[in-house]
Order: structure tokens, then C-alpha cells, then sequence
């Protein structure tokens, strides 16, 4: 069973509808009710901020600001884990005159970290929002957001080679759009695409296939979700996935670059990469693509391809994922709700959910600790007792 880790306090200061709020948890799950807009997927998009990137709405620093509050905001959370108790802070404070800009700033135990990706030592955040429901119907580049999401779970570096692998393509369309025709610009850049794309490429690969082999092994342990079989499109995860050397995915992918500079300047943007994989999932029972599955299918598909990704990170980094669930229990049945409950207590972690209805959460007993949220306060709500 992999560690478990809670959030076993929270602070916030002018984040969304909170101008100052603090909560005092325990290690068990967190049920958030309320109103529609009383701010509880506020409060737990403030969770996802203990994880790098921009949140589980992926909204501006700006956004996340309070109304009036002059741009700033803070979040701060104890956890509870294998570290003992860590306190991390994250937030957006007044610029300083060498900054000139306001940016994310993360310390943990007091000390500044130099990135977001050192919370990844301490937790991992994985969550499902309503906005998720849309994600096999929808376009391939929130597949691909969805997909990097799952690898950055299992590899802290990835989100980092994603961002520089798109601030190297920005910089080849740059210059091949104002005709640039020094091969020697041009072969640095690809070259600098080409390690980072095969490099990004081989881990959605890893990831996806430790995923599918995991489904595959516990498939028949929760069959209230349908089990998703995996499939990744894509000409460089092509390459990777036939497990030749990395160097030679590497030179292939530059060559292609070097190759399609004229067609990529008269499409004015970069065709060929990592930027156009996408993840294909199918109904496995059914067999059937999971865009043609019916709305139930479709959730209850996803949600059981979230819970499959987190009992994999939890046994591959030993530490169960702190689990953000938004008004998921109220779309599934009584068999299916009850089902969910159990697989959460399987994992070993602490779990948030959100919903308008307590009663929904009822089955959790004592598994659970429930607030009531309304207009931006959060008060002890009528859950059972520990």
C-alpha cells in the first residue's frame, strides 16, 4: 500500500470568493457541499495549486486573484505524509522592482523553491472536473493536455520539456515565417526539438503503456467502470513506441524538421511533433471508440481511467495521489456511487469531492469529514463523526 498523504490544514488569502479562510482537516476524505457558485470548486482548485502548472481550471494568476484584492493571493496547506508534516505556501505577491511582473512563487517549510516542480517531491495532485466531460468528443490538444497531465504525475521533468519544447517550436515558426534561410539557426533549434520531443514522446509511451498494463492486470477488481484500452497517434510516439535506440528517434525527428522547412513556412506553423499526438480511448467492453459511447459511458469511463492513474502513481512513486473530485458522485447511480467509495478507500489516499447534495456522500460514513461551503465560508457540516 503506498504512503498515504493528507491535507491536514488549509489557509487561503484574497484566492477567488475567499478573502481569508482557514480549515482544520484530518487525514480522512473531504466533502465539500453547497450551493452552485457557493465557491467549493474554489476551494479545491486552490488544492491543485500544491502541483505545478496553472490548476485544474487553468486559469491566469490574475483570474485567481480575489476581486479588489490588487492581483495578489496565497495559498497555504500542511500535509500530513511519509515526510512528516510539510508546510507549503504558494501565491502571487507585489513584484519587486527587479521582477517587474508578479509570478508564482512556492516555498515549502519557509525555504523558496526555484520551481513548482519541487512539490512534487512532497504530493502529487490528480483531479476531474465537470470540464473534463467533453474530453473524447472534444479536440485532440485536450487529450494530449489530459495525457501530459497523467505523465507528470509519474514524471516530475515532463511538464518542464514540455514547456521548453514549445518555446523552441514558437521560435522555429518565428523564423521560418520571416524566411530565415541560415541552415545554421534552423539546425540548432531542430536540434533542440528534435531532444525534447523524442524525450517527451518516449515518456507519454511509458506512461500509456503502464497504464494500459495496469487496466489489463485489475480490469475485473472494480467492474462498476468500464475498462478503457489506450492508443497513442502520433508519428514521433510512433517511433519511440517500436523501442529503437533514443538517439535514433532523436535524428529521425531531426531529419523530418529539416525536411519540411518550406511546407511547414507555407502552412505557417510546425506540422510534424509531439504538439499533434493524440490519445484514442475505446469503450473495452463494448469495444467501441470512446467518443461513441453514450454520456453514462463516457463519464464512468473516464472516471475509471482517472482511478486506474492513480493507484499507478501510487505504486509507482509509493506515495498514494491527493484526488480532486468536482461534482462527480451526483451523475452515478447508487451501485456505481457506492463502488467509487470503495475503490477511494483502495487507494490509500485522502480524496475531495464536491457536490450540492450531503446526502449523496452519505455512504462514506466516517470515512469521510464533511463542510458545508456558502458564499465564501466553510463551516463543520452534518457528516458523521470519526
Amino acid at each position: 500500500m503506498p504512503a498515504r498523504v493528507a491535507v491536514t490544514g488549509l489557509k487561503l488569502a484574497d484566492f477567488r470568493n475567499y478573502a481569508a479562510l482557514s480549515l482544520e482537516l484530518d487525514e480522512r476524505h473531504v466533502v465539500l457541499a453547497g450551493d452552485n457558485g457557493a465557491g467549493k470548486t474554489n476551494l479545491i482548485e486552490a488544492v491543485s495549486l500544491l502541483s505545478p502548472g496553472r490548476g485544474l481550471r487553468r486559469a491566469t494568476l490574475d483570474e485567481m486573484a480575489r476581486t479588489g484584492a490588487g492581483g495578489t493571493f496565497a495559498v497555504a496547506a500542511v500535509l500530513d505524509g511519509p515526510d512528516g508534516a510539510v508546510r507549503i505556501g504558494t501565491g502571487v505577491t507585489e513584484p519587486d522592482a527587479a521582477a517587474g511582473e508578479r509570478s508564482r512563487r512556492v516555498r515549502i517549510d519557509g525555504a523558496a523553491q526555484k520551481s513548482a516542480e519541487a512539490m512534487l517531491d512532497h504530493i502529487r495532485v490528480l483531479w476531474l472536473t465537470p470540464a473534463s466531460d467533453g474530453l473524447f468528443t472534444g479536440p485532440a490538444a485536450e487529450r494530449r493536455r489530459f495525457l501530459d497531465r497523467l505523465v507528470l504525475a509519474l514524471d516530475p521533468a515532463h511538464g518542464t520539456r514540455v514547456a521548453a519544447f514549445e518555446r523552441a517550436m514558437r521560435g522555429r515558426n518565428r523564423l521560418i515565417e520571416e524566411g530565415m534561410r541560415d541552415p545554421g539557426w534552423l539546425d540548432a533549434i531542430e536540434a533542440q526539438m528534435a531532444e525534447l520531443g523524442s524525450a517527451i514522446a518516449a515518456a507519454r509511451v511509458e506512461a500509456v503503456a503502464c497504464l494500459a498494463g495496469l487496466i489489463a492486470a485489475t480490469r475485473e477488481d472494480h467492474g462498476a467502470f468500464p475498462h478503457a484500452e489506450l492508443a497513442l497517434e502520433g508519428e514521433i510516439e510512433a517511433l519511440a513506441a517500436a523501442s529503437g535506440p533514443a538517439g535514433a528517434v532523436e535524428d529521425r525527428y531531426r531529419a523530418i524538421l529539416a525536411g519540411a522547412r518550406e511546407r511547414d513556412r507555407a502552412a505557417g506553423r510546425t506540422l510534424d511533433g509531439p504538439h499533434r499526438a493524440d490519445l484514442r480511448v475505446l469503450h473495452g467492453p463494448k469495444q467501441m471508440p470512446a467518443e461513441l459511447s453514450s454520456t453514462g459511458e463516457q463519464k464512468a469511463l473516464l472516471l475509471g481511467l482517472v482511478l486506474a492513474h492513480a493507484r499507478l502513481v501510487g505504486a509507482t512513486v509509493g506515495r498514494a495521489p491527493l484526488l480532486l473530485l468536482d461534482e462527480v458522485a451526483a451523475h452515478l447511480d447508487g451501485r456505481r456511487r457506492a463502488a467509487l467509495f470503495d475503490v477511494l478507500d483502495s487507494l490509500g489516499g485522502q480524496c475531495w469531492l464536491t457536490g450540492t447534495d450531503a446526502a449523496v456522500f452519505a455512504p462514506l460514513g466516517a470515512r469521510a469529514q464533511v463542510f458545508e461551503v456558502a458564499a465564501g465560508r466553510v463551516l463543520p457540516g452534518a457528516g458523521p463523526a470519526r
